[in-house]
């Protein structure tokens, strides 16, 4: 009797060990195994993955299932599933029955939940006590899950042959779509497969896989589930053939992803499937072009300007070719120098800051600055250039020349508070170079600051001038959909007023367009497009930056291992990409005046400034309001004149009263030496009378070279000193001047004013003389290395 008492004991204890098991927590992750990442459009299209670690393609878990997959795989595998407790005891008497008939095992008699706890356990060979494991893990799964995550669970981890692991990876392996957008004939078949996927694989035992999918497809005819039609076109639907290659549509997009961060991760993305997959093709054309030019490389961004999301990432070519060509660098997010892509940005600040107007004339002559002598791409020198036709014509001169006024300390403050964080060295390792891309940036930054400023100016116009600026406008680019902690971290602390960026979207949208989008007005469906191009020096990067009231475009072309190449110009290379991606966007560069944020000022219509009391010509501007404190017009001025007007003169040689006032537009004499090459109605002041010429008259201006200059002086063969060109401007044109080394008459010049000299290394004094008496004096140092 006691030992009857001892076995009931043992068996209850048994029995209430193994039901708190049941209850007992489940290790958390179930599944511990790396995923892959993947990528996806704003669509839920795919774009790209990359395989998990362990070398499978197995995509991050999924919560919902398509019906038509549940349906199909609760027919094959578990019937019962909604009604058992993860159990099924029914199935598992009838597999050991039909084992022991079979003297083998020919079923398991398992449910989806023990073919998870199977799973979860590392698929060990198939015992009895393995078997009992399993069932009790599988309560365990059905006491902490609810119905709709073991399906889950399972279509997440189950085996679909090969390498793939999971539904969605299988769905886009094998059939090249969505699971969501599966047919009929193909759940059926991805549901059948897990069950033994190396005896029906597609591929290799294709009718096996069709008698399987076939049978689930009849019951559900049979049952009703699905109708005649369905039934007959979805058995006649082919098998896949082997698993195809995934979509690769953003590569570097998806390595971006890594390093950022969203490893093993399903990545929502901004990009729209169809834009994406229209630059991916302008790309491949253009390319086509290039690389028989040797230009290897290219990248293009599409960005949403009001949302800040990108539409389109194409970090680089996908060029088949056994020779490495860096394809796989990320050129959006690499850096680069941007040639003459931060002009624009510069104009604006100097408008926002009040140092000029957009008509402002800025000096166009020779500079030299500590060895850094800037030229124009021309090789040409205007003298003097209105301040937006500068920007149109994107001259450098004039540029360099700005910087040095607004100070290349402030200018690489701002770029850096806008969001061009490349600039991570000091100012001064860029020095003024930084605006002829003496620095280096990214395009993704430089887009972003671009798309700011036109936000800025949108958001302005809408508050209606209720704000100078949102400080939320001005910030990065956003590639992840619903990604607001990434947006809040990307904003920027930089401010650019509304009215400097309409000045700056006016002059870019001047600018004269490739010889084939010369006539762009004729077409009915061409648009109005602000932009600019870049080219850097040595001929090693093109850049193109475009925006019209919604779009933006960047474009960067060129090797990526910096190889420079003659026709690597922004227009010629990077502009015509530009445009043609435009035309697949819609939209106009209709960006409307901040009439809040801007002020009628007169201005002075030769010099550009703002007007002063003896401008003879005057027009009234919207100028922005930031800029309606800049100096007045400097640059006319009243000369004294005797009673024929041919002559100027002063009160210490010509009688007050006789005296005749006109105002003159009198440029400094190195500006208007090459001023009035272009400019033939340019009219140099009369000559002073004889006698007349007052104390500190400025009649002549050294060009080169500038006092304290380096003047470099090369070595001939001989190892004597070569040749040096100083240069000089005087305003009479028949004037002769003559020139003076250390006190020692040198020889003497009539227009131009040019003189090769010798000078030996070291310090030296210029001197040049005109024929009145009136000197001018430079101190240089002779080097010659």
């Amino acid at each position: 009797m006691s030992i009857s008492k001892n076995k009931l004991y043992l068996l209850a204890g048994l029995i209430v060990f193994f039901l708190l098991g049941i209850f007992m927590p489940i290790p958390k992750p179930l599944f511990d195994q790396p995923f892959s990442t993947v990528l996806e459009s704003r669509e839920a299209q795919l774009l790209g993955a990359r395989i998990a670690a362990d070398g499978q393609w197995r995509f991050p878990p999924v919560d919902s299932l398509p019906a038509n997959y549940i349906t199909c795989l609760l027919q094959f595998e578990d019937r019962h599933f909604y009604t058992h407790p993860g159990i099924n005891p029914l199935a598992i008497f009838r597999a050991i029955r039909q084992n022991l008939e079979a003297k083998r095992t020919v079923s398991g008699g398992s449910t989806i939940t023990m073919q998870i706890a199977r799973m979860a356990m590392g698929n060990k060979p198939r015992t009895v006590s393995q078997k009992m494991r399993e069932i009790w893990l599988a309560l365990r799964i059905e006491m902490r899950y609810s119905k709709k995550e073991i399906l889950a669970l399972y279509a997440n981890n189950a085996p679909f042959g090969g390498n793939v692991v999971g539904i969605s990876a299988a769905s886009w392996r094998y059939h090249g779509r969505s699971a969501f957008e599966l047919s009929w004939a193909e759940a059926a078949g991805l549901a059948v497969l897990p069950n033994a996927p190396g005896l029906a694989f597609p591929g290799t035992n294709d009718d096996r896989l069709k008698t399987r999918r076939n049978r689930i497809l009849k019951e559900l005819f049979e049952n009703q589930t699905i109708d005649h039609t369905t039934y007959r076109l979805a058995i006649d639907e082919a098998i896949p053939s082997k698993p195809a290659p995934l979509p690769d549509m953003a590569p570097h997009l998806v390595d971006r992803c890594i390093k950022d961060g969203l490893e093993q991760r399903k990545v929502k993305s901004t990009l729209m499937y169809n834009t994406q997959n229209t630059v991916n093709e302008l790309i491949k054309r253009h390319h086509q072009v290039c690389q028989y030019k040797e230009i290897h490389n290219a990248a293009a961004i599409v960005a949403d300007i009001h949302s800040g999301e990108v539409l389109a990432y194409v970090g680089n070519v996908r060029e088949n070719s056994k020779v490495d060509h860096g394809q796989q660098v990320d050129i959006i997010n690499s850096k680069r120098s941007p040639g003459s892509l931060l002009k624009p940005i510069l104009y604006a600040l100097s408008i926002d800051r009040g140092i000029i107007t957009p008509y402002n004339l800025l000096p166009d002559i020779p500079l030299y600055f500590q060895g850094f002598a800037p030229q124009n791409f021309d090789k040409q020198f205007k003298g003097a250039v209105a301040a937006n036709l500068a920007l149109r014509s994107s001259l450098n001169v004039p540029f360099v020349s700005l910087l040095r006024d607004y100070g290349y300390e402030q200018f690489h403050y701002d770029l850096v508070q806008l969001g061009i964080k490349s600039l991570d060295k000091p100012a001064a390792h860029y020095g003024l170079s930084m605006i002829l891309g003496g620095g280096e940036v990214t395009l993704w930054e430089v887009a972003g600051v671009y798309a700011a400023l036109v936000r800025n100016l949108d958001d302005f116009n809408n508050s209606k001038g209720a704000n100078r600026y949102n400080a939320h406008v001005f910030r990065n680019l956003n590639y992840i959909n619903s990604s607001a902690t990434l947006k809040s971290e990307m904003t920027s602390s930089g401010k650019v007023s509304a009215a400097a960026t309409w000045h700056m979207l006016k002059a870019m949208q001047q600018l004269r367009r490739p010889d084939a989008e010369s006539n762009w007005q004729q077409f009915g469906n061409s648009q109005s497009i602000a932009w600019k191009t870049g080219t850097s020096y040595g001929l090693k990067d093109a850049w193109a930056i475009g925006l019209n009231e919604r779009y933006l475009v960047g474009i960067w072309i060129g090797n990526a291992d910096g190889e420079g190449r003659p026709d690597l110009t922004g227009v010629m290379a990077a502009a015509p990409l530009m445009f043609r991606i435009f035309e697949t966007l819609d939209g106009e560069a209709n960006f409307p005046m901040p009439v809040a944020d801007v002020h009628m000022m007169r201005i002075c219509r030769q010099s550009g400034s703002r007007a002063s009391a003896i401008c003879p010509e005057t027009e009234l501007m919207p100028i922005a309001k930031s800029a309606t404190n800049t100096p007045t017009c400097q640059l006319h001025v009243l000369l004294n004149l005797d009673e024929s007007k041919q002559h100027q003169v002063s009160s210490i040689c010509y009688p007050i009263h006789k005296m005749a006032q006109k105002p003159w537009f009198v440029l400094p004499p190195a500006q208007a030496w090459f001023y009035k090459k272009f400019n033939a109605d340019y009219a140099e002041p009369p000559d002073y009378l004889p006698g007349c010429v007052p104390q500190g008259n400025e009649t002549m201006e050294m060009i080169y070279p500038r006092t304290f200059t380096k003047v470099f002086v090369p070595i001939e063969i001989d190892g004597h000193p070569g040749k040096v060109i100083f240069e000089a401007a005087h305003r009479n044109a028949r004037a002769r001047l003559f020139w003076y080394l250390d006190d020692q008459f040198v020889g003497e010049t009539s227009q131009p004013h040019q003189m090769g000299l010798f000078p030996e290394i070291g310090l030296h004094v210029i001197n040049v003389t005109d024929e009145q008496g009136r000197s001018l004096a430079v101190a240089f140092e002779a080097v010659n290395e």
